[in-house]
């Protein structure tokens, strides 16, 4: 199963009543997604809380939850693991295929993204609705798959003895340590040997993943070597998966660095490079 879903076979599922949809809509700004879904969803859709569905007792931004968390998040919005499950936002691709790659992390194995998100699904006709949403709870069946996870020693490791390439997706200018990190207390800069792939270079001016030929193209200038197995890092662990899920459609497999910049920019026994 390829992990996007265009919105015309979206509406072909949806009439056959075989998809789970999810708004999974976040922003670094602050905007109230969870207002955007109650004023207009994908009919059926239930709201993910990347806050809410993140680690309670973490002081990092939105790393992952235990599996056991995770499992009840899941059920209470009416979603199991063996359900077949497209994911999507209103806007520009950006937090989807987060709440996607946790989802996969999570056992999951049918789950893609919608892409174009809402915006594609209202062009091809497909309807909205309003309000909450009320689904019946359900059994999600958690397990964690470490190997699509990195934590901060196997970045340590792979920067330290050439394991694995770090890409980092945040934008030039954040990734030089040319501006202020968003949140307090966390440095500015990157990590001394981390590539530099902004997510917005593998997402369209309609907000939609890029064509193969274009993604290619951006792994490739990023210095990425082919066969490589990379990490994927950004701020909070948000935009990596983009990267993530740009690689799974070229048939490549990453990690996600989950505690990112926020964690690695936030401590004081980590080299920083600026420039």
């Amino acid at each position: 199963m390829s992990p996007l879903i265009e919105a015309r076979d979206l509406l072909a599922l949806m009439r056959e009543g075989a998809v789970r949809v999810v708004d999974a809509g976040w922003r670094l700004d602050g905007t109230d997604t969870r207002a955007l879904f109650r004023e207009a969803h994908i009919p059926g859709a239930v709201f993910f809380d990347l806050e809410a569905v993140s680690d309670p007792t973490s002081p990092l931004p939105h790393t992952l939850p235990d599996a056991a968390h995770f499992g009840q998040a899941m059920g209470a919005l009416g979603l199991s693991d063996s359900d077949r499950i497209v994911v999507y936002e209103a806007g520009p691709m950006f937090a989807a295929p987060r709440a996607w790659w946790m989802l996969r992390t999570f056992g999951a194995t049918q789950v893609q993204v919608l892409n174009g998100g809402l915006d594609a699904w209202k062009q091809v006709g497909g309807e909205t609705e309003g309000g909450a949403a009320r689904p019946l709870p359900a059994r999600f069946d958690a397990q964690l798959d470490r190997d699509t996870v990195a934590d901060i020693e196997v970045v340590r490791q792979a920067l330290n003895e050439g394991t694995a390439p770090v890409l980092d997706a945040r934008g030039a200018v954040r990734f030089r340590g040319e501006c202020a990190e968003p949140r307090p207390g966390v440095r500015p800069g990157h990590m001394p040997g981390a590539l530099n792939l902004p997510y917005s270079a593998l997402v369209d001016e309609a907000g939609r993943l890029r064509d193969l030929a274009d993604l290619e193209a951006a792994f490739g200038a990023s210095g990425l070597d082919d066969g490589a197995v990379p990490i994927t890092t950004c701020g909070s662990g948000v935009t990596a998966g983009i990267l993530v899920l740009a690689l799974t459609v070229l048939g490549r497999p990453a990690r996600l660095y989950d505690g990112s910049w926020a964690e690695w920019g936030s401590r004081t026994d980590t080299p920083i490079q600026t420039g």
